[in-house]
Formats: structure tokens, sequence, C-alpha cells
């Protein structure tokens, strides 16, 4: 329709297009004037809105119209417009949608072709849509995505979707904008017919590290009132460039890990990033190249977390701290690396007890070594670290005669002497030696020492025995052994080593230790003689021990030796004596006597004493057993009865004498009794006093011989009886020794009388139940079965 106005826009399009609008008006007068008429609708006009009257406009009556039948011819399509024919009317016979009918052409014109028949007449009827503002601009999709290179320069350009806008003309897109940003500019390309194209244009270089994406926001307008606006949202994709170095996260890295932790264990993590995308930004790690063997036989690292694992055994002791070159690199086609040294330092834990060496030890240290002597230098030492690593030490035990001192130097030691020693005390000590640290718990070692004390001839040899004293039985055999004496020395070696030899006073050759011999190795004693007991009863000397050492010392020590009876003596017949020296005597006693009377009295003498010099009488031999008797102790002949006249005159009488020894010797006397009348009895009386003068006096040499004898062995036993009870020897036992019961009085002496003689027997105090008996001489002491020393009898013949 004329009458529609124009928009500000299409009238500034009009003024522009002036020209041609002239041609325009002139073509349309001409084809109205040929029958064809132009309406001018807007679009989207309801059904039946009335387009105009073309019975009016073509100058046609209604009634013709309808008789000649005034159609539209249409197509296939159903048409969009009809006629009244009532009233010649064009009318819209649906809703008219412009941008369906015509869709992309910009002037949206319809030619209608009416026929009247009768004649045929063919008018032209064209209707031409306007276009109304009634869509917006949209874009094909609601989101465009883009993918540009960190790396792309700046002006460099992306072209974007276009719009679109089923609208024509004004109401079409007029224009496009973009949201505010600081890398795009927008750049709009106007392509004709098909419409603006939006370019964006790179402003500003792009780093995906700083911003990886950028939205943007597209905006298309229309040029209708009011304009429609249409906006698609542009995501653009910053693609990565590798142009970024792995960064660790710390500055620096480090851990405390305790020794002996289990393999497995995480020690620290690492951690370092990319700004980079993709392939250029995973990281990976590993042990610098320059990281040693060791360390990687101890640790190993995670190439994708970064964990640092123990592998190995950690030692504080071995190495306490360690530094580790980690790499850190991405998997760019050209990957970039980068360097961080990790520290781990390894704590100490108490796991080392305290070692203790042996720097210096003297083989043997001498007893007359003063205190402060060094023994031994010794280190100790404890691979742990403070507390674990202090170290107490000390000697076990508290007899030791050794200190343990620190020496200037850290960690040593001395073993020195804190007192005297003596090796014969003790040769050797093994010291312990014990070292504990402060560790929790504590840890302690232990270290055995073994000290050799070296000898010096401190001391003297010593006799076993002081004095010795030795009892030797008579008759030894010449050249045997007959004692010993062994003394010791507590030294060793040659300090120890003993040589003896019998001390001889000068002139020696003339005493009695010019017999003996004594082995200097082992102090064996040879009698190069035989003893007599007879002739000597004891005898003393000296015996010196000396040692091999340096200086040379020795000791001396008494040997008393006493000489012990043997029975090698036989009895010697006393009385009766005949003039040619046999044993035989005649006695004369009267026919008269009473039973009782003492015929005789055999006396015999024996060298030996004790047992062996006990004499024993008995009759051997005699002509009438019921008439004689005869005393076994005293030797005394008695009668037994009166004599008859039946009996014979003369008798005959054998006697045996013999001593006690183990095997008796024995000697026998023969007494010739004859009876005679009592004249002649008083007779011979005179005869017999005389020949007993005789008897007398030989019975007195005897007696002061055995008085000499006994005196000297008496005089000997008090000496060593004194000196035995000075010294007190109380370990020494004999069988030779008195008995328990001795009651300490040296001597005693018993007196007894037979006949006209008086005899006193001295000697030690003997014990109860010694029974004494006058003998022929007095010289018979009588005990009970058991032995006496030769020291315990002595007997001395008085007046």
């Amino acid at each position: 329709r004329s009458d529609i106005p124009l928009p500000r826009e299409r009238r500034e399009s009009w003024r522009q297009r002036s020209p041609l609008i002239s041609v325009f008006v002139v073509l349309l007068f001409f084809t109205i004037a040929s029958g064809q008429l132009r309406y001018s609708i807007s679009e989207e006009l309801t059904e039946g809105s009335v387009v105009g009257n073309i019975a009016k406009d073509l100058g046609i009556d209604l009634n013709i119209m309808k008789q000649r039948g005034f159609r539209i011819i249409s197509g296939s399509t159903e048409p969009l417009f009809n006629v009244n024919e009532d009233d010649g009317v064009l009318y819209a016979k649906r809703k008219i949608d412009r941008e369906e009918v015509c869709k992309d052409n910009n002037v949206c014109v319809i030619s209608l072709k009416t026929v009247l028949e009768n004649p045929l007449e063919i008018h032209y009827v064209i209707v031409e849509i306007a276009d109304l503002n009634d869509h917006s601009p949209a874009f094909p999709d609601k989101a465009q995505k883009l993918e540009i290179s960190e790396s792309a320069l700046p002006g460099a350009q992306y072209q974007l979707q276009n719009a679109h806008d089923p609208d024509s003309g004004t109401n079409s897109i007029q224009q496009y904008k973009i949201s505010q940003n600081d890398h795009f500019r927008l750049e709009i390309k106007d392509r004709g017919k098909d419409g603006k194209t939006p370019t964006l244009t790179l402003g500003k270089q792009l780093d995906r590290e700083v911003k990886s994406s950028h939205k943007l926001v597209l905006m298309a307008i229309d040029g209708g009132t009011p304009q429609n606006t249409g906006t698609v949202e542009i995501y653009i994709d910053v693609l990565d460039v590798n142009d970024n170095m792995p960064v660790f996260i710390q500055d620096t890295y480090s851990a405390v890990l305790q020794e002996n932790t289990p393999a497995g264990t995480t020690v620290i993590q690492v951690n370092a990033t990319d700004l980079d995308d993709g392939p250029n930004g995973e990281v990976v790690y590993s042990f610098g190249s320059g990281v040693k063997g060791k360390i990687r036989e101890l640790f190993d690292i995670d190439s994708v977390t970064g964990e640092i694992i123990v592998k190995g055994h950690i030692d504080f002791e071995e190495q306490d701290s360690y530094h580790i070159d980690i790499q850190a690199s991405d998997k760019g086609s050209i990957p970039f690396k980068t360097y961080k040294s990790v520290i781990i330092n390894i704590g100490d834990i108490n796991d080392n007890p305290p070692e203790i060496e042996v720097a210096s030890l003297s083989s043997a240290v001498s007893e007359d070594s003063r205190p402060g002597t060094t023994v031994a230098l010794l280190s100790i030492t404890d691979s742990d670290s403070g507390l674990n690593g202090k170290i107490i030490s000390y000697i076990a035990g508290d007899n030791a005669p050794f200190l343990l001192a620190p020496s200037l130097q850290s960690n040593m030691y001395s073993l020195v002497t804190k007192q005297v020693l003596d090796r014969e005390q003790q040769s050797q000590y093994n010291v312990l030696i014990v070292a504990k640290d402060a560790g929790e718990p504590s840890l302690s070692s232990e270290k055995s020492i073994n000290i050799v004390i070296s000898d010096v001839n401190d001391n003297s040899p010593e006799f076993l025995q002081n004095p010795y004293t030795f009892y030797i039985t008579e008759n030894n055999s010449p050249g045997a052994s007959i004692f010993s004496v062994a003394a010791r020395d507590n030294d060793e070696g040659s300090n120890a080593l003993i040589s003896y030899l019998i001390l001889r006073e000068r002139g020696g050759e003339n005493t009695l230790t010019s017999f003996l011999n004594i082995n200097s190795e082992n102090g064996e004693i040879v009698a190069l003689k035989s003893f007599d007991f007879e002739m000597l009863k004891t005898f003393q000397f000296q015996v010196v021990a000396s040692d091999s050492g340096t200086p040379l010392l020795s000791n001396n020590v008494t040997v008393n030796v006493f000489i012990l009876d043997q029975n090698d003596n036989a009895p010697v017949i006393l009385y009766p004596l005949s003039s040619n020296g046999s044993a035989q005597g005649v006695e004369e006693i009267p026919r008269n006597v009473n039973a009782g009377h003492l015929v005789t009295k055999v006396r015999a003498y024996d060298a030996d004493i004790g047992y062996n010099g006990w004499l024993l009488f008995s009759l051997q031999e005699v002509t009438d057993h019921s008439l004689f008797a005869l005393d076994r102790y005293t030797g005394q002949i008695r009668t037994l009865r009166s004599f008859t006249e039946t009996d014979e005159a003369e008798h005959k009488l054998i006697i045996l004498v013999k001593d006690n020894g183990n095997v008796s010797l024995s000697a026998t006397a023969t007494v010739i009794v004859k009876l005679v009348e009592p004249k002649e009895a008083f007779a011979a009386s005179d005869v017999k006093s005389a020949a007993k003068d005789v008897e007398g006096s030989n019975v007195i040499f005897y007696l002061v011989i055995s008085l000499g004898a006994v005196s000297v062995l008496f005089l000997v036993s008090i000496i060593v009886l004194i000196a035995m009870q000075c010294s007190k020897s109380t370990d020494y036992t004999s069988k030779y020794l008195p008995e328990t019961n001795y009651d300490g009085t040296l001597c005693h002496s018993i007196q007894y009388r037979s006949g006209e003689k008086r005899y006193m027997l001295v000697g030690p105090r003997m014990s109860i139940g010694s029974t004494i008996v006058p003998g022929s001489h007095g010289n018979t002491l009588v005990l009970p079965d058991r032995r006496r020393t030769p020291e315990e009898v002595g007997l001395f013949y008085i007046s």
C-alpha cells in the first residue's frame, strides 16, 4: 500500500536511489495502463485482510465480473489470495509470512494472474509484501569454538560464523559487535548479497599459561525499529606451545630420614609444575645425571609422583646426609628440563655399640713397675652421634690393680697400673673393659685384655720345712738316698731355678758332712757310709738353696738327723761268765733251803735300745722242772720247793736270753746248781765272794761304757727336745715322736734296787702303763706293745 510510511532508513535509501525511482515510476505507469495492478501489503496480515479492490482499480463492473467469471489462476501451490466476486475485493486467504513466501529475496513480490472470460481478458496483479522486523538475527550454533595457538602473531584473522536474519532490507543484519577484551578486535566484511561477515582479528599475542581460554560474545544487530539482536558465545582455546620449563613448587626440599628406615618408605615428595598443556606440561621426574651409583642404590624416585623412596639400607654412620639432584622434564617434542637439589639428612639412632680397639698392648708388665705405668693404649669409639655417641668406659670389678685413664687425644684411653704388682700373688690379669654409650636404650661393649706380669727375682727360695727332722735306720746302704730336702721359689723361670748344696765348715773333710752328698738339682741327700746307732745317735747340718736369678738369692735350713736303732746286736751274757769266757757258771746251794730261795740271777746286756734291747729270759733246758723257776723279766732263778733226799745233787739249767726285736737275737747261759751240805755251803761262800768281786769289776766296766753312751744320747736328746719345744712345730708328726699324752716334762727318773746295787733309769717322762723291771744290769725297760724312740729312754747306773 502506498500509504504506509517508510522508515527513516528507507527514506534515506530512497534519496540515495532517486534516479532509479524516476525510471521505476515511469515503468509502473505503463504497467497500469496495460492492465497491471500493484498492491503493497505488510506481512503478517491476518487471514481475510483486504489487499485491494481489483474491480474498482481495474474499472470492471461488479455484474460483469460475476458474469464473465473473474478468477485468479493459480499454479500447483495453494493460492495466497482470493477475490470476492460480490465486491471485487482481493483479500488474503491465510496469514502471509514474507520470510516463508519469499525466503531470501530482499524484495518480496507476488504476481497474480486474473482472468475474465467471454471474451478472455487477462490482468496482472502484483502484490508486494512489505517486510516487518519480526525476526531477530540468529547464529547457526549457540556457541562457536576456536583454537588459536599461543604462538599466533598479532594480525592473524579468524572468520566467524554469520548470523542469519530472515528479514530483509534494513530489518536484516546491519552490524556485529563483540564483547570487550584485550586480545581481539572485530572486523566486518561486506559480501554483497551474502551479507556482512564478521572476522576476528588477533590484536595481542596470547599466552596460554596466563589464560588458557577466552570467552567472547558476538552480537548481530539488525536495522529494524526496535533493533533486534542475536548473540553467539565464542570459546577460544589457546593451543599450547612448549614455551615453559617445569618449575618446582618449593625453593628448597629437605627431609630428615632416620637410619635403618625400611625399604619402601617415602622420604619426601618433590612437585614441579609446567604451565604448558598436554605433553608439554606433563612432568616426569628422575635423578640427575650426576647422581652417583651409591645414591641410586639407596634411593629411588617415582617418575610420576616425584616421591623419593628408600631403596637400600640407610646408615647414619656411613653418611649423615645426601644431596640428590632431581630432574623435572616435560614431554614436549623438545623437552625442557629443570633441576632441584634435595637434601636428605640422616637421623641417628642408637644402633651402634661402642667399639673397643687395643691400639697398643705390652706383652708383659714387670712386677716391679711403678704405679702409673702404661700397660695398653685403647681406642674407644662410637659411630653414633650426640648422646648416642657419648661413651662412658670403666674396668669391670674393683680388684684389678689397673686404672683406665683418658688421654689427651680424643677417644684414646690408657690402661695404667694403680698399685705395685706382685707376680707371686697373681701372674696374670684378665682385665674386662666395659664401654657404654648414653643412648636410649644404652648399648655397651666389652673387651677382655690379658695382661701377663713378668717376674723379677724378688723372692728367696723357701724350704718346705724349717728345720728338717729326719729319722734314719742304722745300717743304711752306702750311696743310697737317705732323704731329700725341697725348697720352692715363688719366682719363675731362671729366678725360680733352685740349686742345693751342703754348707760345710772349714776342714769339713773331718766332719760328718763329708760323708754326705746332695743332688744340686733335686735336693736328694746320699749317705756315703752306713750309720751305726750304737756309735752315732744324732747329728745336724745345713743345706743352702740358691736360685739362678740376678741378683742371686739364697736361703738355708737346718737338718736334724736321728739314727734309729735296728736289732743288730745280740744279747751279751754278763753273768754267769766262766774263766774261759763261756757263759757258764756253777752255783752251790745248801740242800736245806726252802722254796723261793734265790739260787742266782742271770745278767745280760743288749747294746740295742727299746724293744730291740728289751730282754726276756726263759728256761731252755732243765733237769727237773719241779725244782727251779726262772723269772722271765729279771732272770732270777729261785727254788720251787725244798729239796728231798732223793733229789740229785747236781742240776743243769740252760737259760735262753733273747731280745724283743722283729727278728729276735738270743744268747744262752748255762747254770749248774750243786746241792751241798750246809757246812760245805758256808765254806764255799768265801770263795764265791771273791768270785763276785771279780765279776763286779767286769760289770762295772761294761756299765761305765753303757753309761757314757747313754749320757751322750741323753744330752743330745735334751737339746733336740728343747729346740723342738721352742720351735713348737705343729705340722710335723711321726710315729717316733712322743705320744699325745706326753705332759711336757723333759725327763724323770725311776730308781730301783736289786740286791746290793741301786739303779736309776733317766729319760723322758713316759706314759702311764710303762713298767720298769730290773734286769741283769738294770738296763731293760718294759713297755706295753708299742715302740719308743731312742730319745725317750736313757739309763744311768748309780751306786
